[in-house]
């Protein structure tokens, strides 16, 4: 650890003396220059105040911009059940899965320079993988019908899971007893899943799953750069993403939250206790970079990553990918037998939901009317399993963040988020 901060405290202070370009904070603008409503964006914030008034949340950031512009920027609430100071704009949160979309863009960075292709085997660059084994129902390991690529690993069609069900699936099961996150870098982790089978031929199922932690050592490997090192360098500096790490600096411990869980038979929020050095619950001794589940950052951070999507791979000035490579990474690259239920899952981690597909590192949704929730067609996003989300609207020209931290919210935060937000519009691109 020691030479590895060593190295990264080397590399972060060339990058100052150096004095490389980063983007700017978003510019604020009156909600009514780009179409939209104050008074109506007001039942944003006031939608949380209900939600922190009910005792559903200890807290909440909502963002919304539209053409590049911020429009709405509210903190509501506290920093935590057990933490009475008010919550700050700045304060850090896990954000989980919504690490994954960062992961791909830096992969698609790699693809755009020649690295690799969609095509290519996984194994090309995790030879660790190349005799791994698919469990048949017969309870059978199988031998792989057709490789697993890179476009299956960034489409969640590998074949891998989470081990979410581990009492209820024997892919599960394994992957439980494997202590897949307890491993101690991403080399250690490609050896430990190597020798757990894969739930279905790749290709064959939507599954989520550990693909993008997969992802992440790809990219180490072809970069020759660690992964946190790569995404500090090729993301979160051009960027100005100043407060998007894996690890909690000591001097911004202060701005990490508490994560939650609703304590259903008290009918309260209640505070989880972090303990151990899992990838999912240590942020301060950080080895195993997960790709898929472990960065922390700030709503502003994301709002800027966001808004480089959104704007085609660029914000002011300092540019990531192409256009063309986001707007190819924001369709839905899912087969319709997939993505109409009839053979794997819905990309809405079990839920079936129609008008949803899932893209390169995105969800992609297909058809608003069959998804039930008021947006646009094109629209791509993601969220965390803390209860944060963000979404991308190409059509309105809309970005919107909104952070919590509360596992597994019961709550439809997400949902009225979304309809407040549309509602807001005085005018419509659509």
């Amino acid at each position: 650890m020691k030479t590895k901060r060593a190295t990264l405290f080397t590399t972060f202070a060339l990058i100052a003396i150096c004095s490389v370009a980063t983007a700017k904070p978003l510019p604020s603008t009156k909600a009514e220059k780009v179409g939209m409503s104050t008074e109506r964006l007001n039942r944003i914030t006031e939608m949380s105040k209900r939600y922190v008034d009910e005792g559903k949340l200890a807290g909440v950031i909502t963002m919304v911009a539209r053409d590049g512009k911020l429009v709405h920027f509210e903190a509501v609430g506290h920093k935590g059940a057990d933490d009475p100071r008010p919550l700050r704009k700045d304060d850090l949160f896990r954000i989980y899965s919504m690490s994954k979309p960062i992961t791909a863009a830096a992969a698609m960075q790699l693809y755009e320079q020649g690295k690799f292709h969609l095509s290519d085997p996984v194994s090309k660059f995790v030879p660790e993988l190349k005799e791994i084994k698919v469990l048949t129902e017969d309870g059978d390991k199988v031998s792989v019908k057709n490789a697993m690529t890179m476009h299956h690993l960034l489409t969640h069609t590998a074949g891998f899971s989470y081990g979410f069900n581990p009492k209820g699936d024997p892919v599960d099961k394994a992957y439980g007893e494997a202590k897949i996150w307890d491993t101690k870098n991403l080399d250690d982790f490609a050896t430990v899943i190597s020798d757990l089978p894969l739930k279905f031929q790749p290709g064959d199922q939507w599954h989520y799953s550990i693909a993008v932690d997969v992802t992440g050592l790809v990219i180490e490997r072809i970069s020759g750069l660690s992964f946190d090192q790569y995404l500090e360098e090729n993301i979160f500096q051009p960027l100005g993403m100043k407060d998007t790490f894996f690890e909690v600096p000591e001097d911004k411990a202060d701005r990490f939250l508490p994560n939650h869980y609703w304590d259903a038979e008290n009918n309260k929020l209640a505070t989880i206790e972090e303990e151990g050095s899992s990838a999912m619950s240590n942020y301060h001794d950080v080895s195993l970079f997960s790709g898929g589940g472990g960065l922390v950052s700030t709503a502003m951070d994301y709002l800027k990553f966001a808004e480089a999507m959104r704007n085609g791979g660029e914000l002011d000035g300092q540019r990531i990918l192409s256009e063309k490579t986001v707007k190819y990474m924001s369709k839905n690259h899912l087969p319709g037998s997939i993505t109409s239920g009839s053979t794997g899952e819905s990309p809405l981690l079990g839920q079936r939901q129609r008008g949803f597909g899932f893209g390169l590192g995105f969800g992609v949704v297909t058809d608003t009317v069959k998804s039930g929730v008021m947006g646009s067609d094109g629209e791509f996003n993601w969220g965390g399993a803390a209860g944060t989300v963000f979404w991308i609207d190409p059509v309105e020209e809309i970005v919107v963040v909104g952070m919590i931290q509360l596992m597994g919210s019961p709550w439809a935060l997400r949902q009225d988020l979304k309809v407040a937000t549309y509602q807001s519009l005085t005018k419509s691109y659509e």
